[in-house]
């Protein structure tokens, strides 16, 4: 734990006013939970962190912009919260622009927080896991929203308003699983799926995980390819002006884009998606592993792009849009087939 107070905290904070939350959460030695509870009762509040009720105050606040990242890539949605689907193991959010996968577990702490920037006040609603980690930010985009503002902050504020906060550790990383002796059993089954959701299933009954999986499963299921095919398969998707399925997540949410990509900005070691009502901001320097991916499923081969981490983790996903009138599977697929392969030693 750190011995830093809640005064040295936000005296660091003042000290740095233009660094993001969590580059200086993690110079400081805390997590980003941690970095804002030390401004309870200065710009921020503690609230109910469970989906129902952050993403009822959410719906009220009009056009918001949604953000969802992990460790290696920020995915960023203008948009309204409507149509939401409470559920104890999983949530979702289904609009055109929001479209979200929320796991209540993992939302534990939540702050309502008003930073003064040049523009004037920004608003957001925070929410942590456990181990002080984001798992979903809102950020307002008008002024015009302040009565709903102050009205969602007295009906989820919490009773104890905190500057201190407590947190679990944070979990490693599963490491990738495989069993080469069930790869019989692994292509078999894979062969037979008629629903992507299905996959995990059989990876856990196998006692393996998504990595594990790709790393053995071989033609035609999986096909590796080297980092760099990630901006080729962005450029290819920009100038061909098809439609795919972006997903970016993390424990807690996974946050999906549906549609184009128009403008794509290198910035050193990011690469951004710098398009009006969605943004995506990647380290490619994070890109450890990429796999090309085919799935049977009832409406036909589900192929997607998948980045991993050196640790394992999972970056993002991208599948093509397969809906009816607004079909870019067979596009996709093209795009997919001539990326370059990594040569690696398949299993016998």
């Amino acid at each position: 734990m750190t011995d830093l107070t809640p005064e040295d905290i936000r005296a660091a904070r003042a000290a740095e006013p233009k660094m993001r939350d969590r580059d200086l959460a993690e110079k400081l030695g805390l997590t980003e939970a941690q970095l804002v509870a030390a401004h309870v009762g200065f710009g921020a509040t503690a609230a109910v962190a469970h989906p129902d009720q952050v993403i009822h105050a959410a719906a009220s606040f009009g056009e918001t912009m949604a953000l969802t990242r992990n460790r290696s890539c920020v995915h960023e949605k203008i948009g309204l919260y409507d149509n939401y689907h409470p559920g104890s193991h999983a949530a979702m959010v289904l609009t055109e622009e929001i479209d979200l996968r929320i796991f209540p577990g993992h939302w534990r702490h939540a702050y309502m927080v008003e930073t003064k920037i040049e523009a004037g006040l920004r608003r957001s609603l925070q929410i942590f896991d456990a181990a002080g980690d984001a798992v979903h930010k809102i950020f307002l985009r008008e002024d015009l929203v302040e009565d709903p503002w102050e009205q969602a902050k007295v009906q989820i504020a919490l009773p104890h308003q905190d500057t201190q906060l407590t947190v679990a550790a944070r979990q490693p990383p599963e490491v990738p699983k495989s069993d080469p002796g069930k790869l019989d059993i692994l292509r078999k089954e894979w062969a037979r799926m008629t629903d992507t959701h299905q996959f995990l299933r059989l990876a856990s009954k196998l006692k393996m995980n998504r990595l594990g999986a790709y790393r053995i499963a071989g033609a035609p299921f999986v096909r590796a390819l080297p980092p760099g095919a990630i901006d080729i398969m962005l450029e290819a998707v920009r100038d061909r002006q098809i439609e795919v399925m972006l997903f970016v997540g993390n424990r807690g949410c996974i946050q999906i884009h549906t549609g184009p990509i128009k403008t794509l900005k290198r910035m050193g070691p990011w690469q951004n998606v710098m398009d009006p009502g969605f943004n995506l901001h990647l380290r490619s320097d994070h890109v450890a592993e990429v796999w090309a991916v085919e799935k049977p499923t009832q409406r036909g081969p589900a192929v997607s792009v998948e980045a991993f981490d050196a640790r394992g983790m999972l970056i993002f996903q991208v599948f093509g849009l397969g809906k009816e009138g607004r079909d870019s599977r067979p596009a996709w697929r093209e795009i997919v087939e001539a990326l370059p392969a990594l040569e690696v030693e398949a299993v016998q």
